[in-house]
């Protein structure tokens, strides 16, 4: 079994910047990929950003290219997701979630909340 728990959400103006983090226990071995993922109010969960260990490449949606970077901490087991530049339409729900494989995702955290104002 593979725990996640993200943090660092929070409300923020729009051109703000937050930084997620997303700690990660258990069975770290058995997964190459992390991604981000969100959800916002009355739409489907849409991919953010990803990278994989074994590639060492890494994956961003284009409506975050260049604003958003996702990174980690190998010693602390951590994920991040710096986001710059922040638009109100970038307001969701944000999901860490691991996987054997770009692509596949076995294990999700619970969630944490952003909200940009305009």
């Amino acid at each position: 079994q593979v725990q996640l728990v993200e943090s660092g959400g929070g409300l923020v103006q729009a051109g703000g910047s937050l930084r997620l983090s997303c700690a990660v226990s258990g069975r770290t071995f058995s997964y190459d990929a992390v991604g981000w993922f969100r959800q916002a109010p009355g739409k489907e969960r849409e991919f953010v950003a990803a990278f994989s260990w074994i590639a060492r490449r890494t994956y961003y949606a284009d409506s975050v290219k260049g604003r958003f970077t996702i990174s980690r901490d190998n010693a602390k087991n951590t994920v991040y997701l710096q986001m710059n530049s922040l638009k109100p339409e970038d307001t969701a729900v944000y999901y860490c979630a691991t996987g054997s494989r770009i692509g596949s995702y076995d294990y999700w955290g619970q969630g944490t909340q952003v909200t940009v104002s305009s």
